[in-house]
């Protein structure tokens, strides 16, 4: 077997890794669910800015950022976030560790995709407006997270769900502010009641 073509196993190992490690969950979350609902909302927010605000995100290059912003995790777990943000030198810390385990995952690539694949794992394909989305989304499925599991009688996410909407209402972005005042109700609707929208 060649050993340089292992990547996308180990990328489907994302199903493994949990999230939320330290608190209670109602509904357990990995990193392959939580990568592939932050790269629908980042599409969806790039489409936003360019629809109704005259930006020019490319909405798929987006998605497929998303789908990898945490891939590093394969190498290294998911860290909680306590841990991850305690201070600067430890964020620093992180940030080389991070490093190191994507330039690890792409040894599991034959060497004529690793620059294709580089670009993505390091955050470098985008551009700093398109990184802004991109952390916006991942606060935003975050935040959804908190909802469901409040909805669901947990609260184990109430302090989490109060630091969030903390930020993300400090966030200057007229995606941001456009989801929170269109979408983000329907997360607590029903299925019938959603369905019923149609």
């Amino acid at each position: 077997m060649n050993n340089n073509n292992t990547f996308i196993p180990l990328i489907f190992r994302m199903k493994y890794i949990n999230r939320w490690g330290l608190k209670f969950n109602t509904q357990t979350e990995n990193v392959m669910q939580h990568t592939a609902e932050c790269a629908f909302i980042a599409h969806f927010l790039a489409l936003v800015g360019n629809r109704y605000f005259g930006k020019s995100y490319d909405a798929n290059k987006l998605a497929v950022a998303a789908l990898f912003h945490d891939a590093t995790e394969i190498m290294t777990g998911d860290l909680p976030t306590p841990i991850k943000y305690f201070n600067n030198e430890m964020q620093t810390i992180y940030k080389q560790i991070e490093q190191q385990a994507s330039e690890k995952m792409l040894e599991h690539l034959p060497h004529e995709l690793q620059a294709d694949y580089d670009t993505y794992l390091n955050g470098t394909s985008l551009s700093e407006e398109e990184r802004d989305i991109l952390k916006i989304a991942d606060r935003l499925c975050a935040y959804i997270k908190c909802i469901h599991e409040i909805n669901a009688g947990n609260n184990e996410f109430s302090l989490a769900h109060k630091e969030i909407k903390e930020y993300i209402e400090n966030i200057d972005s007229q995606e941001l502010r456009y989801f929170l005042d269109n979408c983000l109700a329907a997360f607590s609707q029903p299925l019938d009641d959603l369905k019923a929208k149609l």
